[in-house]
């Protein structure tokens, strides 16, 4: 079907009227545009949606020429992919420069390409072939980059899930799992010699839907709410996603790579799931987004980063049809397929707090967090739940969305979440 005769100019202005009753420039936020569907409208007509929501960055799961093409002269930085399937062959040399001509350079200066990921979450697949083929792999990217001319401009990378973790809360403690230190001691040595950012898949909506009854929505959602404290920091945190980047920040820091610049790859709330899929509605969608975006105009950094440009890229743009697993796999987009809102972020109502210190008029939920001092830690390295004293108990909240989302792809959550490996549910 030809969805370009529904894609007038004038049609898109409106839709991008309805989504946004008063468009804002978001410097720092990215979408993820996958294409896992077969009725979706043309690259062309995809231009004027990113547009519309204030998105400067892109990120696409491979290098679609006809989706490059579509976006010359635009200015929109993007960030394109080589699929995990891809690993064996780029440790070629030869293959990788190859690639690298035809997929990135042949686009270059028209098409605004910054970065190009290499793998998606490989380190966590529990995939030893693929762990091994990742570093030379992406160091065959650069190279071939390095020969023509292009590492000044185009970056590499890779994406990792927060299963990577092995001590998330407080997010002070942040520390990575032993079990792959070696791997990303390697990994990070790269990123710091090729000046390349650190990329991490968060989902907050995981840590909802597995105990909707002990984490507070608002928590997850950038409503306001009571938050949390780092004891060990005395910051405070009102929402989730910045908790789990500063962990990040701190596990990065507690190998002497206080610097290395963290950006968020994925991120985002579905708007329609199945009945055990616990707050997968338009409404919670819509404050998890909006409030995002809303954040994000701020430009302000996480409480422990307060000064550091956050670049986070929101999953998804589109509803993609042929995705497998449960249903909010299909529903993550922005839109629908025929370019309309899949719901209005309305973001120019929307009340958010800033996501810092307390003391910002945030008013107090109603729930309790409890008064033990006792925790559950859950184990991202065995996926097992060990008792440890003396935290909050809030430290489920995190540890929770981690255990969830990043082990989506190894057995014991194959069942769950479908079993697809390389990107993402599928991308």
């Amino acid at each position: 079907m030809d969805f370009s005769i529904f894609f007038s100019h004038a049609s898109l202005l409106l839709v991008a009227a309805c989504l946004l009753p008063n468009p804002i420039l978001v410097g720092s936020i990215g979408v993820n545009y996958g294409q896992i569907a077969d009725n979706l409208p043309p690259p062309e007509d995809v231009v004027p949606l990113v547009k519309s929501i204030g998105a400067t960055k892109v990120k696409l799961y491979d290098a679609n020429p006809r989706v490059l093409d579509a976006f010359a002269n635009t200015g929109i930085e993007f960030m394109v992919g080589l699929g995990n399937e891809y690993l064996d062959k780029m440790r070629d040399p030869a293959k990788a420069q190859a690639w690298v001509k035809q997929n990135v350079q042949s686009h270059l200066p028209a098409t605004n390409i910054t970065s190009i990921f290499v793998g998606n979450e490989v380190l966590t697949l529990d995939d030893s072939s693929l762990s091994d083929d990742l570093l030379p792999a992406m160091q065959s990217v650069h190279a071939a980059l390095v020969s023509l001319g292009l590492d000044k401009q185009v970056t590499v990378t890779t994406t990792h899930s927060l299963a990577i973790l092995q001590t998330s809360y407080p997010p002070s403690a942040g520390s990575f799992r032993v079990d792959l230190m070696d791997c990303l001691s390697q990994t990070l040595s790269f990123h710091q010699k090729t000046g390349s950012a650190f990329l991490i898949n968060a989902y907050p909506y995981f840590a909802y839907k597995s105990n909707p009854k002990q984490v507070p929505l608002d928590f997850v959602l950038f409503q306001p709410n009571q938050g949390v404290t780092d004891p060990g920091t005395n910051l405070h945190y009102d929402n989730m996603l910045y908790a789990q980047i500063d962990a990040v920040y701190s596990a990065l820091a507690s190998l002497g790579y206080n610097k290395l610049p963290v950006q968020i790859s994925e991120t985002g709330w579905p708007s329609k799931g199945d009945e055990d899929e616990a707050g997968a509605t338009p409404e919670n969608a819509k404050k998890y987004n909006g409030n995002l975006i809303k954040l994000m105009s701020g430009k302000t950094g996480t409480p422990m980063r307060p000064n550091s440009d956050l670049n986070i890229y929101i999953f998804a743009l589109f509803n993609e049809n042929l995705k497998p697993g449960p249903t909010s796999e299909r529903n993550y987009g922005l839109f629908k397929p025929d370019g309309t809102p899949a719901y209005a972020l309305g973001i120019s109502g929307i009340n958010v707090v800033d996501g810092g210190s307390a003391g910002n008029g945030v008013t107090t939920p109603s729930y309790s967090t409890g008064s033990s001092t006792d925790y559950l830690s859950i184990s991202s390295a065995r996926g097992r739940r060990q008792l440890s004293g003396h935290m909050l108990l809030m430290a489920p909240l995190f540890e929770e969305a981690y255990n969830r989302y990043g082990y989506k792809e190894n057995k014991t959550a194959a069942s769950l979440l479908g079993k697809i490996k390389g990107v993402r549910f599928g991308d």
